[in-house]
């Protein structure tokens, strides 16, 4: 879908970009990230040509873009930047209708889409569509820029460091929201970050550049597991197994079948004890998670309101599409060796185990590539039986 071939800038005597070339398949993300001036948002701009570029040639679904206006290449590819851009004196539906307006869309048309773009990056029409840029928070003001980006259902998304004005909380949110987006829409995306784990995150092709020349061009896999050379090797990092771990969901790995019973059930809870489950979680009747009993506990005669450990289950779980290096960090947080997974209501769907952490690092790739085929199947065959090394859960 986006190709550039042998491309350069010069300024002068200085190479911004130097003989760049590489292609982005249609409805992938590729990162481009690098040192400060290596020539990340250079490259971005001369695909829009905001920049037009000295030699080399830069073609989108086959079509040299010199061959086009650029007014009318960049009706058909978006754009989000990290100041976001928005029209000051627009109000938030006015900013995302921008580019439709300019394609003649009907304004029936133009407020449906507005509609349905706020609410795929999780604002709600009613309460934004007709604020101003200066009554937004920087995290909705980045949203709305990624809308505006979309408005005109572009094959061609180009972001410059989008997320990178915001505070590390909302930059989380904005990431998880674009991991949505895209898995939905499918869109071929350039994004610019200097943030390693953003890219990691993000991509399916990673371009690492230093000095205006591209090091290497491969997946958050390879750069990770091969690096092409030394910067690169200093660049990611030398924790290369801990970030692999944010490319994986913990709904890949995760154990579906766990032992569980109704908030006060005696009968179910001393059944699964019979059954040598250690623990059991407790749910309302409509299944979501308010805690865990330990069986050992019942054994030794406590009562059962009171070997009952309650949970707030927003704290103490993870959801599905949480990375496994998201639910260390909560394992490790809360002192548990296993966090369960509920959903966004916190419906009890499994539980994740720092075996199941441990078993993805030590396997690399091949392990990557095999619990993601896998994802949706159970784990372990025995509810609540012991994967190697895991211990007891939770």
């Amino acid at each position: 879908m986006i190709s550039l071939e042998h491309v350069t800038k010069r300024y002068g005597d200085r190479l911004a970009v130097d003989d760049l070339t590489f292609e982005v398949p249609a409805g992938e993300v590729a990162v481009l990230i690098g040192p400060s001036g290596c020539g990340k948002t250079t490259t971005l701009r001369m695909i829009n040509r905001l920049i037009e570029p000295t030699s080399g040639r830069i073609s989108v679904d086959g079509t040299d873009v010199t061959s086009l206006r650029p007014e009318e290449l960049r009706r058909h590819i978006g754009y989000a930047i990290q100041s976001v851009g928005l029209f000051p004196h627009l109000t938030v539906a006015e900013n995302i209708a921008t580019v439709p307006k300019l394609l003649g869309w009907k304004a029936a048309r133009i407020a449906s889409r507005t509609a349905e773009l706020l609410e795929l990056v999780g604002l709600d029409a009613a309460q934004y569509a007709g604020k101003y840029p200066r009554q937004l928070s920087g995290g909705e003001a980045q949203r709305v820029g990624v809308a505006r980006a979309l408005a005109a259902d572009p094959p061609v998304l180009l972001m410059d460091e989008p997320f990178g004005a915001v505070d590390p909380l909302n930059r989380d949110r904005l990431q998880t929201e674009f991991v949505k987006i895209q898995r939905e829409l499918k869109k071929t995306v350039i994004f610019v970050t200097h943030d390693v784990d953003e890219a990691i995150r993000l991509a399916d092709k990673i371009a690492l550049m230093r000095d205006g020349r591209l090091q290497q061009f491969d997946t958050p896999e390879e750069l990770l597991d091969h690096p092409a050379n030394k910067f690169v090797h200093d660049f990611v990092g030398a924790d290369a197994a801990l970030k692999r771990l944010g490319r994986v969901r913990v709904d890949s790995v995760m154990r579906h079948k766990v032992p569980v019973a109704l908030l006060g059930d005696r009968a179910a809870i001393e059944a699964a004890a019979c059954s040598q489950e250690r623990f059991v979680y407790l749910t309302r009747e409509d299944h979501t998670l308010v805690g865990w009993i330990d069986c050992r506990v019942l054994d030794r005669g406590t009562p059962l309101e009171h070997a009952a450990t309650d949970v707030d289950w927003r704290e103490a779980a993870v959801l599905p599409e949480t990375s496994l290096k998201e639910a260390l960090a909560r394992m490790l947080a809360l002192g548990f060796r296993t966090v369960p997974v509920t959903d966004h209501v916190g419906v009890l769907l499994g539980d994740v185990s720092l075996a199941d952490v441990e078993h993805t690092m030590e396997g690399g790739d091949a392990h990557i590539a095999d619990v993601a085929s896998t994802a949706g199947t159970d784990v372990a065959s025995t509810p609540g039986a012991d994967v190697a090394g895991q211990g007891a859960r939770p």
